[in-house]
């Protein structure tokens, strides 16, 4: 059968499940031909007699086909599971490309299998990019945020339909160019993080309202809704509001009923290893995957409470004041987390020479992603401003915002210890900033007991030195009389 006169698609997609289902329905309606293919072909035939009824979309009922009715250079999104799977679809497509196609990879795929993935397609004249894509279900429908990277050059034969099929911001596309190789999908991986780091504290200042204040459901939905029209304006936020209110057949509210155990798919672990892999403090975020993994304890915490004791929350004060208290709390230790995030894409960016844009990321970030927030927007201002900003606690609006905050924030985290409220996040936030504004820190006796025991080494502060120490970079002191004057190797791990 010649199948290349078939050769009219705009763009190809792989994988109907329903953000597959629901980014061909948006390309559809942006005015573009869309191709589609599913592994399990039945899948195809229901999309095409039913969601996509009266469309332009096309099906195909083999790779062959599905390959043959694309337009030069082929243009296909890959929408499977991560991992094993993309590799296998890749190979099932190559025999079928052409030099100069394009596969796009927009599942949650690991940054280094997308570096590998260009290396390798590339070698064979093909182009690939890696594309973050986030948003859910509505945002692939209606426009999401999208972060692709990868081979250069496919960037301007994409960038039309990308940028059509996006969320915007004050008329802008959340969607630009992040980088080389992985960059799309390290991007990613950090919004994912932070998304992690941004529920761990909404969950905790749920706990505050629910165990301290005693709050009911609809109470604590309407302080979700008024928060949501100040600082803390976000989508998070927003349908945070929404879930609280949610009331299940017997008309009782449905979040207590809900086991508290939080589920995982490995994005916000990934973000935490690439931290301790670069040396970067991104405390709140690796506290947020370990709430999770304490939430999975089940039996164990129920045990535990049962024979571990501790104080009883018992508020007598203003609690309105309390909780506007809470909301600082909460925004403040939201820009640590993006503070934090930050730190780790500006080391990813010079370690794997991505060159990645921050007030382009907060852009893509500010509409139809899951951490879209009025917040970014001070972000985007910020690296706007200053690209080469160490910090946002160094930009002077973030700097004026965590000074108003702090009073309320440290009354939160004090009153929390009080009450006995576990606030991982909330507190790692606060230990963080405090940290990172001491100009002289503790470190000194660590660095003291590593030479003690086993000679490690130290350096002296600036105008510290003396004659024994003139001259000397990595100094080992006798602590006891007794060592020798060999010291162990000096290295950073």
């Amino acid at each position: 059968m010649d199948f290349f006169r078939f050769a009219s698609a705009d763009i190809g997609l792989i994988g109907l499940a329903v953000m597959g289902q629901n980014l061909i329905l948006n390309m559809n309606d942006n005015g573009y031909t869309v191709a589609c293919f599913n592994r399990t072909v039945s899948k195809v035939d229901h999309f095409l007699e039913n969601e996509a009824k009266g469309t332009k979309v096309v099906g195909a009922h083999s790779i062959q086909e599905f390959c043959a009715m694309l337009k030069r250079p082929r243009k296909i999104v890959l929408l499977v599971k991560a991992g094993p799977a993309v590799d296998a679809l890749i190979a099932e497509i190559i025999p079928y490309l052409e030099k100069g196609d394009i596969i796009i990879d927009g599942g949650n795929s690991h940054f280094p299998d997308s570096d590998r993935r260009m290396a390798e397609l590339e070698a064979k004249g093909f182009l690939f990019v890696g594309s973050g894509v986030s948003g859910g279900e509505e945002g692939a429908r209606y426009g999401p945020s999208l972060m692709p990277g990868g081979s250069k050059d496919a960037w301007p034969e994409i960038k039309e339909i990308f940028q059509a099929i996006a969320a915007k911001s004050d008329g802008e596309p959340c969607c630009d160019w992040v980088g080389t190789g992985g960059a799309g999908h390290y991007v990613k991986m950090i919004h994912n993080g932070i998304e992690y780091g941004d529920m761990q504290l909404i969950a905790e200042a749920y706990a505050f309202m629910e165990h301290g204040l005693g709050m009911n459901y609809d109470e604590m939905s309407q302080t979700l809704a008024e928060w949501n029209k100040g600082v803390l304006d976000s989508f998070l936020i927003e349908i945070t509001r929404d879930v609280l209110a949610f009331k299940d057949t017997d008309g009782k509210p449905i979040v207590p009923k809900i086991l508290d155990c939080a589920g995982q798919k490995g994005t916000g672990k990934w973000t935490a290893i690439s931290a301790l892999d670069f040396g970067q403090p991104v405390t709140l975020i690796g506290e947020a995957v370990f709430a999770r993994c304490l939430s999975a304890l089940k039996n164990e915490r129920e045990k535990a409470s049962l024979k571990l004791g501790g104080p009883k929350p018992n508020f007598e004060g203003d609690r309105k004041q309390f909780l506007q208290d809470l909301e600082q709390a909460l925004y403040a230790s939201k820009i640590v987390s993006y503070t934090q995030g930050y730190m780790l894409l500006r080391e990813a960016s010079k370690a794997f020479n991505y060159d990645l844009n921050f007030a382009s990321i907060a852009l893509m970030w500010r509409g139809g992603c899951i951490i879209r927030s009025v917040f970014l927007k001070d972000i985007t201002n910020a690296y706007r401003k200053n690209k080469e900003l160490d910090s946002l606690l160094l930009d002077d609006f973030f700097a004026k915002a965590i000074t108003k905050a702090q009073p309320g924030w440290r009354r939160v985290v004090s009153q929390g210890a009080l009450w006995g409220i576990a606030q991982p996040a909330t507190s790692a936030a606060l230990s963080f900033f405090d940290g990172y504004r001491t100009a002289k820190g503790s470190a000194s006796l660590i660095q003291g007991l590593r030479d003690y025991f086993g000679a490690h080494t130290f350096k002296v502060m600036p105008g510290q030195e003396n004659d024994v120490f003139k001259d000397k970079e990595d100094i080992h002191v006798n602590w006891t009389g007794r060592g020798g004057s060999v010291s162990a190797s000096t290295y950073i791990a």
